[in-house]
């Protein structure tokens, strides 16, 4: 297995396993920092606003205290008709949010946010990505709900995990609905010069001056 490019001092402001996974599968070493924002802080907005301030609190946050890594901060919620889904608090949430989901379309939108203080690097946009659900029994609902995946998921279900019988069709990015928008940070990575073009079939790390 090739190594994993080293991009100097960067951190990821996110206890999530599914974020951590999807940097690894990336190729990408990394530590990992969580931040300790406190989201019930941060005002409510409209969605996509919403998650980019939440995204710029926790990479801030771990930022500051970092001022020379680059710092990943990143949230995401669900968007069905004009409410957003969280994390459900216990099951009976996870089931009525899944009851909510059922035979319909939503939006899982990503707040991601990179963050350089030494570099003066303070970026932060978006991902929407469109999910819908097949329609699901009320059998379906209470067993999935009763798994305890849900828990710790926006919206109350994994994608990545037994959620994905859930799921009739995703239209944008996959790794968006797990929790990163992967393809976007790459990109973002790729033009900061703090990564190079393949070669060898490996991301090519770059040195510390990238601009």
């Amino acid at each position: 297995m090739d190594a994993p490019t080293v991009i100097p001092r960067l951190i990821l402001a996110s206890a999530s396993p599914r974020r951590k996974a999807l940097l690894r599968q990336a190729g990408l070493c990394f530590s990992v920092i969580p931040s300790r924002v406190d989201e019930t802080r941060v005002p409510l907005c409209e969605p996509a606003a919403y998650v980019r301030r939440l995204a710029e609190a926790k990479a801030g946050s771990v930022s500051a205290g970092h001022p020379e890594s680059w710092v990943i901060g990143a949230d995401t919620v669900v968007k069905v008709d004009d409410a957003l889904l969280g994390k459900p608090a216990d099951r009976h949430a996870a089931r009525r949010m899944i009851e909510r989901l059922n035979g319909r379309s939503h939006d899982v939108l990503t707040g991601y946010a990179v963050q350089c203080r030494h570099q003066r690097v303070f970026f932060s946009d978006c991902v929407s990505t469109r999910v819908e659900f097949k329609p699901l029994t009320a059998a379906e609902i209470r067993w999935y709900a009763d798994t305890g995946e849900p828990l710790d998921k926006a919206g109350g279900y994994a994608i990545q995990g037994l959620g994905v019988f859930l799921v009739k069709r995703v239209d944008g990015s996959y790794t968006n609905v797990v929790g990163l928008p992967v393809c976007e940070i790459l990109a973002f990575f790729i033009d900061k010069g703090l990564i190079g073009p393949l070669q060898d079939g490996r991301w090519q790390p770059k040195k510390d001056d990238a601009r």
